[in-house]
């Protein structure tokens, strides 16, 4: 059930950050500060850093339901793919918010700095090549496993699938990638939620029987 709430949460991370972030025109002084100053900035990328956090946990507690090496490879991936994209973030949140609060004369060219230093990019583009692996790690373990539905985990690979594209895309695209991989966590979750009730269902049937047909 830990594994259920971690994913269902991630969803809801996942679709905040992009909902709650501004979006002004970070490429003019005014826009960046707009943006990186407000208490949204903090707020959405905080989001985002929350449901990076979840999903390894979420994998964690889906081994045991969907046991085998692309699950384990799966949580692997995740797991080393959140570490790697999580300092990045934090760069974002809590560096730029105190950068356009300050008296920064080129807010812009600081956020260029901190986005594509060699490092930087290198460590953030890691980390997100590995959590995509992960997503679609997760959707063919589930697929393969017959415990699951085998379109449980489809969306929710696609969505990780897609989280470095959908930089390169408008508000409202990005707003949309919240979306579908929030429905990819919850749909997941869902499935998964009811396996184990359906699980559960029939531990009580055995029991209650197991008696009975001792007396026979």
């Amino acid at each position: 059930m830990s594994g259920v709430i971690a994913l269902a949460f991630a969803g809801v991370m996942f679709l905040l950050y992009p909902a709650v972030r501004p979006w002004n025109d970070e490429t003019t002084q005014a826009g960046a500060q707009a943006s990186m100053g407000s208490d949204a900035w903090v707020a959405s990328h905080f989001f985002a850093m929350l449901g990076f956090i979840a999903v390894p946990l979420a994998l964690l507690a889906l081994r045991r339901v969907v046991p085998g090496r692309l699950t384990t490879a799966a949580l692997l991936t995740g797991w080393i793919g959140a570490g790697l994209t999580l300092p990045y973030y934090g760069a974002e949140d809590f560096g730029l918010h105190g950068a356009a609060l300050s008296s920064t004369a080129d807010l812009v060219a600081l956020a260029d700095d901190v986005r594509y230093g060699p490092v930087a990019a290198t460590t953030f583009a890691a980390g997100l090549a590995l959590l995509a692996a992960s997503g679609v790690l997760t959707a063919v373990a589930v697929w393969r496993s017959g415990v699951l539905p085998r379109w449980a985990g489809v969306l929710f690979g696609v969505g990780l699938a897609l989280f470095i594209p959908q930089f390169y895309l408008g508000p409202a695209a990005r707003i949309a990638h919240g979306v579908l991989l929030a429905v990819g966590c919850w749909l997941l979750a869902t499935t998964w939620w009811r396996s184990l009730q359906v699980s559960a269902s029939l531990g009580r049937e055995s029991r209650q029987s197991g008696p009975v047909e001792q007396r026979q």
